[in-house]
């Protein structure tokens, strides 16, 4: 599930591109005019576009779950999960989030709006944190979290960049792990 360019679902789609063990049953969308319905072409994939009335009242958690996922990855994903998703999908949900939780997380805190928070309070260090979603902002059991240094003349894009490989190189590699309940550190 995404809202925004894709970024993260592209490199999920790459990595998993020629892995026989690993089918991508759709990729979920909020917002018709996301660059991710575009990057997904590249993988013969055709996203789903839902509105907030699918996402509330059921019908499209019922749709997901007919799908039977062993995972569902929330990819740049905004909406807040709802407590029946929660239960119908325990421990089987994780997100992504650009900073080292717990600073910088729940509503509000995303994309830009971080790598300001983190500039503004002069960081030395920021990150990414892969967890699970429960029925909290940003809230849910820690997967992994990997840190980066800043240095003080960096600015938001800079961080934002250092954000985007740690994602890139981190992300796909977790989903894996989890998927194949490997212990194995990454």
């Amino acid at each position: 599930m995404a809202s925004g360019n894709g970024s993260n679902v592209e490199n999920i789609c790459r990595f998993f591109e020629h892995n026989d063990n690993i089918e991508i049953l759709g990729v979920y969308t909020n917002n018709p005019r996301a660059g991710v319905l575009e990057l997904i072409k590249a993988f013969d994939m055709e996203g789903i576009v839902f509105d907030r009335t699918s996402f509330t009242k059921g019908s499209l958690l019922r749709e997901i779950k007919d799908l039977k996922p062993d995972l569902i990855v929330l990819a740049g994903f905004l909406w807040k999960i709802g407590v029946d998703w929660v239960k119908a999908f325990p421990n089987k949900m994780i997100n992504i989030h650009p900073a080292l939780l717990p600073k910088y997380g729940g509503k509000g805190m995303y994309g830009s709006h971080i790598h300001e928070a983190v500039k503004e309070n002069n960081e030395k260090e920021t990150g990414i944190t892969i967890h699970y979603v429960n029925e909290e902002f940003d809230k849910g059991d820690f997967i992994f979290q990997t840190t980066v240094s800043l240095l003080p003349e960096e600015n938001k894009f800079d961080i934002a960049t250092k954000i985007q490989r740690l994602e890139q190189q981190y992300f796909p590699k977790v989903i894996a792990q989890i998927l194949f309940n490997n212990e194995n550190k990454i």
